[in-house]
């Protein structure tokens, strides 16, 4: 599960004491010439962001250098599922903006990757880099069919569990901890029957309105907290 190393000083010396770093984000107007000097011998990528960038990421507040750690920045399918871990699929979500955000709360919630089955123009992609205050940088999103996520999933010995109208219990009495792909389809369609009928488990969110569909960054986001808390639960 992904976590932050946040301040110039703690990741200088996660860096000298050789702690796995997957990747470190500085602020481009203080000198980090030293921390640079560090990832550069260690292979390790850096980006620069803005001041506002770093404070807006920082888990306690404005600081000149973050690390990600636990999350490895896959670039395929296959790497992705051969890492385990918390992965999320969104099944035929095809609103760039809703895509972002979606992506976003995949990351906050510490999850290893994320899947998508819709082709995107390069003008959509920027949209959805932009929805997704550009986390992206920081999660692999990976683009490929269906069937072949449902055989990675398999083959890697994922658990499937879907979020959709027809499940039978809510998603605190599913266990998200593991290896688990999460499934959330878009609003109008939903997860699709192929993925409905490969999954292990499909929850439900309870809903007492007369209107009776969440949007879905409500979806994610409830999946996504509850799958974090588990997994916090389970690590202490």
């Amino acid at each position: 599960m992904a976590e932050q190393i946040t301040g110039l000083a703690a990741v200088t010396e996660a860096l000298e004491q050789d702690v796995p770093i997957d990747r470190v984000l500085v602020d481009r107007d203080h000198d980090t010439s030293a921390l640079r000097a560090l990832c550069e011998a260690r292979g390790i990528p850096l980006e620069e962001g803005s001041t506002n960038d770093l404070w807006r990421m920082s888990a306690d507040g404005a600081q000149v250098a973050l690390a990600l750690t636990g999350r490895t920045q896959h670039a395929t399918l296959e790497e992705v599922m051969e890492g385990g871990g918390c992965v999320w699929f969104f099944d035929g979500v095809e609103y760039s903006t809703n895509l972002g955000f979606a992506i976003r709360t995949a990351e906050v919630s510490g999850a290893d990757a994320v899947l998508l089955n819709v082709s995107k123009t390069h003008e959509e992609r920027r949209t959805i880099r932009r929805a997704s205050m550009r986390a992206d940088r920081f999660i692999p999103v990976v683009y490929d069919s269906t069937e072949a996520i449902l055989a990675a999933a398999r083959e890697n010995g994922f658990r499937i569990v879907s979020a959709e109208d027809i499940g039978t219990h809510g998603p605190w009495d599913e266990d998200l901890t593991g290896n688990v792909l999460l499934v959330v389809g878009a609003e109008r369609a939903g997860v699709s029957e192929a993925v409905l009928a490969a999954s292990d488990a499909v929850v439900k969110l309870p809903m007492g309105g007369f209107v009776p569909s969440y949007n879905l960054q409500v979806a994610v986001s409830v999946l996504a907290v509850e799958a974090l808390r588990q997994r916090q639960k389970r690590e202490n």
